[in-house]
């Protein structure tokens, strides 16, 4: 044990990652909108670097945030000075940090013995080498390269497809935010269950006889290896942005569905920057042009985390979609469906009512572009530990989440056959 700590640590020296120690993140309950409005003046002061986990939006919806050591008691004294309700959620970010990077190591130790170890995190190559696997395990599972990366890292999505040409199909991506591991590690459980289910499982056998299955487990690599040698709270593509030092787009602001409007940034350096335009990020650009080009998709269906929702169209807007009637009933028999497993509770309904108004998001994109079952699902967990979910989570995590993507999927082939 001392000696994978020891190593676990040297990984992290030789890699130069960011440390965190005294880092805090705090829930703050806001009672009013005056309250609401003190933190989002809080959230505009660039000095003190803070990271909003939970954005604050409305005075039902706790905000979560990142403190940096240095600022820890000023914010809290400005909370305390205005009467504003806070809690502590994690009191040290670091020994989060440590103990996922040492469950990281002893799961390497492990695995040079046995199979992939799908209730561990990985590496950007380990799961491109897990892709490698289900391909040679399964004739019908293919890897396909949709295109490449800012940083020239491929885009790899898993083909499930039992024959035919052009059949209806569902669209399935994790990642997009790099620093929400879980939904990575999920998107790999899902993968190989929906691979070894096909020919026993009557609902997926079905679904797969009728339909094709795109999967995309990581669909900003960049981001995704930054998380893992730099910052493990990096959120952004890592493009460069002309005339600024700063890094980066938030690549679910970076749709042409609203762009530049609401609830994204016009500052690079913010965490929601949305970027130069409209598709500038080119791995927002890939799947936007290997959808049009397909033609032919039903449902499309992204993994984010945190905060245990399922939410459908629309974010840059407040208005219902036209489908809002059926999509409400979906989700809701989604989120019962998850539930059925563990009793985790997911919260269901359009972007903008269930947290807050978010322009250039993924699902208002595919739904405007007519995509009808269009649906964003926020993983585990709600707050005791954020992006930073435990690994031995992530295997739960991921079965009650394919329960609900499941019961979506077969609307979706009910609805296309």
């Amino acid at each position: 044990m001392k000696l994978i700590l020891i190593f676990s640590a040297l990984i992290g020296a030789s890699l130069c990652l960011e440390t965190f120690v005294g880092h805090q993140v705090l829930r703050i309950k806001t009672k009013n909108e005056e309250e609401v409005k003190q933190l989002q003046l809080l959230e505009s002061l660039e000095h003190l670097e803070l990271d909003f986990w939970i954005n604050p939006s409305a005075p039902a919806v706790p905000v979560d945030v990142r403190i940096p050591a240095v600022s820890v008691q000023s914010v809290k004294a400005f909370l305390e000075s205005q009467g504003i309700e806070y809690s502590i959620l994690i009191e040290d970010l670091q020994d989060v940090l440590d103990k996922e990077k040492q469950d990281m190591a002893e799961s390497a130790q492990r695995q040079r013995s046995s199979s992939f170890d799908f209730g561990a995190y990985h590496t950007l190559d380990d799961i491109n080498s897990e892709l490698d696997h289900l391909v040679s395990e399964y004739s019908f599972v293919e890897k396909i390269q949709i295109g490449e990366s800012y940083e020239k890292r491929p885009l790899y999505v898993l083909k499930f497809s039992t024959g035919g040409s052009n059949r209806p199909a569902i669209w399935l991506d994790a990642g997009i935010h790099s620093r929400e591991w879980v939904t990575q590690a999920s998107a790999l459980w899902i993968a190989n269950k929906i691979a070894s289910d096909y020919g026993t499982d009557a609902s997926v056998t079905s679904l797969l006889d009728k339909m094709d299955l795109f999967l995309l487990p990581v669909a900003n690599p960049d981001g995704f290896v930054y998380t893992h040698t730099s910052n493990r709270m990096w959120r952004k593509t890592r493009s460069k942005i002309p005339g600024s030092v700063c890094i980066g787009v938030d690549p679910n602001r970076n749709w042409d569905a609203g762009f530049g409007g609401p609830g994204a940034s016009n500052n690079p350096c913010s965490d929601s920057y949305h970027g130069p335009s409209a598709n500038s990020e080119v791995e927002v650009k890939s799947i936007v042009d290997f959808i049009k080009n397909h033609g032919n998709f039903k449902a499309f269906l992204t993994l984010h985390s945190y905060s245990q929702l399922l939410m459908y169209p629309y974010g840059y807007k407040c208005t219902r979609p036209d489908d809002y009637a059926e999509l409400e009933s979906l989700g809701r028999a989604a989120a019962n469906s998850i539930q059925s497993l563990y009793g985790t509770t997911f919260q269901v309904g359009t972007i903008c009512k269930t947290i807050y108004q978010a322009s250039g998001g993924s699902i208002d994109w595919s739904y405007d572009n007519g995509i009808k079952y269009s649906f964003a699902f926020e993983l585990r967990d709600t707050g005791r530990y954020g992006f930073l979910l435990p690994a031995n989570q992530i295997i739960p995590a991921a079965k009650e989440t394919w329960l609900g993507l499941k019961r979506i999927m077969e609307h979706v082939q009910a609805k296309s056959s």
